[in-house]
């Protein structure tokens, strides 16, 4: 079992995002980086220990039970680097790449956006991006916002999250169930409830960031669908590079990571295969499910 660490955080609530959702709508992460962190001394990373900084209860990327897909991952490179794996435990809210990583407390942020203005990042491991979620049943299988077929279907939307720009660019506002992106995750989990209120039937289309929608339509079942959204032209992102996150001065560290990534991506995938995470390929198309993956319950 990791060994675990928890950083006091600066505020008594936790109003903290959803992991790479939020990166994703801002495509800026949580702070602008200043040019103190151009300044980093190389490599100042621990030598005997994996220390990674991640949110207690962001299932499914993280907890502290370490039950999430990057716990998992982490788990592997530990093992990989002959390394003992430990956690600084920090609510994923604004402030938490400076309230930990950038103050030495741990090492490495196991998912963030490539291209991330505050961290080197290291090769991507997965490619995702937002997906429409809707009932089986319903047989819906429009891939644009814009589609006719749905143009009367209740939606549920992540406020501020990219396929905002589609839902307001097709007028379709007034059927939308906004649910927050900034929320205390211990009592709130937008994204879990937006899945939940598509398999009710209080939704009929969710728009949802692919590994969130991915994970909990797995809990349904068979009664759910996912399709990746298709951003219609080059104005909307909607699909993202997914790698780890490094101090800019540890060079020799990422260099390290990347190296696991190389030789473990078919490692990699299948755990995100058990998680039933949707991904893409470099030509965005979507890849074809493992039907051997086990699945996480």
């Amino acid at each position: 079992m990791a060994r675990s660490a928890v950083a006091t955080p600066s505020i008594s609530i936790s109003d903290r995002p959803m992991r790479i959702a939020w990166i994703a709508a801002l495509a800026g992460g949580w702070l602008a980086a200043g040019p103190a962190m151009a300044q980093q001394s190389p490599d100042l990373v621990s030598k005997t220990e994996l220390r990674v900084c991640a949110d207690p209860a962001n299932l499914p990327f993280s907890n502290d039970k370490q039950e999430g897909f990057e716990n998992k991952i982490a788990q592997l490179v530990a093992h990989e680097l002959k390394l003992k794996l430990t956690y600084v435990w920090y609510p994923d809210s604004q402030g938490f790449v400076r309230a930990t990583l950038m103050k030495h407390r741990c090492d490495v942020i196991m998912g963030t956006v490539v291209g991330n203005d505050e961290l080197a990042t290291t090769d991507p491991y997965y490619h995702t991006g937002y997906v429409m979620i809707s009932r089986l049943s319903d047989n819906i299988t429009a891939d644009h916002i814009g589609d006719w077929h749905i143009a009367g279907r209740r939606f549920g939307l992540i406020a501020q999250t990219p396929p905002t720009d589609l839902v307001i660019r097709h007028n379709l506002m007034d059927r939308v169930a906004v649910y927050p992106l900034v929320v205390d995750t211990r009592v709130d989990q937008p994204g879990h409830q937006m899945v939940r209120d598509v398999a009710d039937g209080k939704v009929d289309v969710g728009l949802l960031w692919g590994p969130i929608a991915g994970y909990w339509a797995n809990q349904d079942g068979d009664k759910l669908r996912i399709t990746f959204i298709n951003p219609e032209d080059s104005r909307v992102r909607l699909d993202y590079h997914i790698a780890m996150g490094v101090r800019p001065g540890d060079v020799d560290f990422r260099r390290r990571l990347n190296g696991v990534i190389a030789k473990d991506e078919g490692q990699i995938t299948k755990i995100l295969r058990s998680y039933n995470i949707p991904l893409l390929d470099e030509q965005n198309h979507p890849l074809a499910a493992d039907q051997n993956a086990t699945p996480v319950q």
